[in-house]
């Protein structure tokens, strides 16, 4: 046999006797259904943000500026220490900025790179609770909420025509 796949030799066969395994052959699954049975994991959960990643970007971009700026100073040969004094007004401010432009929330919309998932998350739940603003949603809104009232409506108008029956 040829490597022990059943041919006793390659000749006649129409093969040339190398044996590959079967990349595309598929383990069948030892655990039970391919879904999730309960329906709390069903229900979509957003993503929360890490602030922290959030909080390193934005000190980053202002750091991108506090460097634009020295590179022009240094080009202009300027003092080291007065290059120095305006990167530090330049950051204060910066940051500043970045602090009360944080409260005010509403901006321009922008647009995100497929690598900015935590800042889309940011952006996402910033978008529902405006949007949950202006529809006058509660925040204590439950999906689904409504059939459960109404079907509880529906079992006590039963239970009290059952009662006068009696």
């Amino acid at each position: 046999m040829s490597e022990n796949v059943g041919l006793s030799t390659p000749r006649g066969s129409g093969t040339s006797g190398y044996v590959q395994r079967n990349l595309a052959h598929l383990k069948p699954r030892d655990h039970g259904a391919p879904y999730p049975q309960d329906l709390d994991s069903l229900r979509h959960k957003q993503r929360q943000p890490d602030k922290g990643i959030l909080e390193h970007d934005r000190k980053r971009q202002v750091e991108v500026k506090v460097f634009d700026l020295r590179d022009k100073l240094e080009e202009e040969e300027i003092d080291e220490e007065e290059i120095d004094k305006r990167c530090d007004e330049l950051r204060e401010k910066l940051l500043a900025e970045m602090e009360s432009g944080r409260r005010g929330g509403s901006g321009p919309r922008r647009t995100f790179k497929e690598h900015q998932v935590h800042e889309m998350a940011d952006a996402k739940i910033k978008e529902s609770e405006r949007l949950r603003k202006a529809l006058k949603i509660s925040p204590e809104y439950e999906e689904g909420s409504h059939w459960k009232r109404q079907e509880e409506r529906l079992r006590t108008a039963l239970e009290k025509k059952a009662d006068e029956k009696e």
